[in-house]
């Protein structure tokens, strides 16, 4: 038996907090893990500007509202149910996410939480577990499926080596130059005929 994990945003949606960012014109919440691999980095710069500009979860919810999948990401999930099992494995929160499930079908995903207060500002984020892709794609080896599994950014990496059949879909050239020994797939029919050679 054999099951796919795949990333969320830069795959199958765009990337949330890049949007965030161009409603809201502060450049710095651009950045995301194509570009910072440390993740705690990341967020803790994230949550530093959240408290600076004094925005909410409401205003990024209102923002994630106006998102669409990425073109054709609805008809490749669909594909890839009816041919496989897939589990999205994402660093994203679900408070984020939730509303954007329903685009795509619903699909399975393991994700992170956060903190908010009564106000409606973003104090914390909790990781579900540390490493929380590699882990999960080791519990599913463990279980004796063989995994196939695919992302666009750093914090990919570890669940791509994991994995028993691991590659990157649309990552950023900085990426690719520090990992080129992982395979690279740059479209959904490039994907389609990667996980049709591998299933």
């Amino acid at each position: 038996m054999k099951m796919i994990v795949a990333d969320l945003e830069g795959v199958f949606l765009p990337e949330i907090w890049i949007n965030v960012a161009q409603k809201t014109g502060i450049e710095e919440l651009r950045l995301t893990t194509r570009d910072i691999s440390d993740y705690d980095v990341l967020m803790t710069k994230r949550l530093e500007l959240l408290k600076e500009h004094k925005l909410t979860i409401k205003e990024i919810q209102d923002v994630i509202a106006t998102l669409e999948p990425l073109d054709g990401a609805a008809d490749m999930l669909n594909w890839i149910r009816e041919t496989s099992q897939i589990i999205i494995l994402s660093d994203t929160f679900e408070e984020f996410a939730r509303p954007l499930m329903k685009k795509l079908g619903f699909p399975a995903l393991l994700c992170h939480n956060l903190t908010i207060d009564d106000q409606g500002n973003i104090t914390n984020y909790n990781l579900r577990i540390d490493d929380q892709k590699r882990r999960a794609v080791r519990a599913l080896n463990g279980l004796n499926y063989e995994t196939l599994a695919f992302g666009d950014s750093y914090n990919d990496i570890g669940m791509i080596q994991e994995a028993d059949h691991g590659f990157f879909f649309c990552p950023p050239e900085t990426v690719i130059a520090d990992f080129p020994d992982i395979s690279v797939t740059r479209s959904y029919p490039e994907l389609k005929s990667m996980l049709e050679s591998l299933l």
